[in-house]
């Protein structure tokens, strides 16, 4: 009888800061906490130290992880552990700041299959001054235009469609239809992607003949 009212649960126990690291890791950094000698508390500190590192030894060494284990060790004590770091330390209220969220892109293009990506080259190459370089990044952005048209849309298309888009999508500060331009032919990009599926396909079947049974 004893024995059971001495049983300890782990609704009972005190909440892990570090669970990963286990309720023996946290006894040893309690013990850390309640040493009086200050000397004494800093070898026990380096020796909690060196065997968290000893869980993961390919990155024990490294100074960015050295650190990370000491910010742990703190966070471990609930910052009660005064011992002398090798690393600044990180305050608690820090280590509690929330991130800042994310700005996630809230466009929503009228031409979803060029892709976000393309509005931003467009407005990188109306910012640039005109010449040769400007020149040749519109013709890259309307040529890879055509190769997402094609991608989700037809087989073919002309390039008169994709000078008119490209205008509309810049504003009319782009206008490659007057300069009598001739993009990649529709048929190279389909080509080039009936090549790459062949070969995706013909690695899956090679694979798959390995796995047969041979009589």
């Amino acid at each position: 009888m004893n024995l059971v009212d001495n049983l300890e649960y782990n609704t009972e126990r005190p909440k892990l800061h570090i669970p990963e690291y286990g309720r023996h890791f946290q006894k040893m950094v309690d013990h850390a906490v309640s040493v009086a000698d200050r000397e004494e508390r800093n070898k026990v500190a380096k020796a909690i130290i060196s065997v968290m590192g000893n869980l993961q030894p390919h990155l024990r060494d490294v100074p960015d992880f050295q650190h990370k284990l000491w910010d742990q060790l703190f966070i471990m004590s609930d910052f009660k552990l005064d011992v002398d770091s090798p690393f600044p330390i990180t305050s608690k209220e820090v280590l509690q700041q929330r991130p800042e969220p994310l700005e996630y892109p809230q466009n929503h293009p009228k031409y979803r299959f060029y892709g976000n990506n393309i509005k931003r080259m467009i407005d990188v190459a109306i910012k640039w001054e005109k010449g040769d370089l400007r020149s040749g990044l519109e013709y890259a952005i309307a040529n890879h235009m055509k190769k997402c048209y094609l991608n989700w849309n037809k087989d073919s298309v002309e390039d008169a469609v994709i000078f008119e888009h490209l205008k509309e999508l810049s504003n009319g500060e782009i206008d490659l239809a007057p300069r009598g331009e001739n993009l990649t032919d529709s048929g190279q990009f389909l080509k080039n992607r009936l090549s790459k599926s062949h070969k995706n396909g013909g690695g899956k079947k090679q694979r798959n003949n390995r796995n047969k049974k041979r009589y």
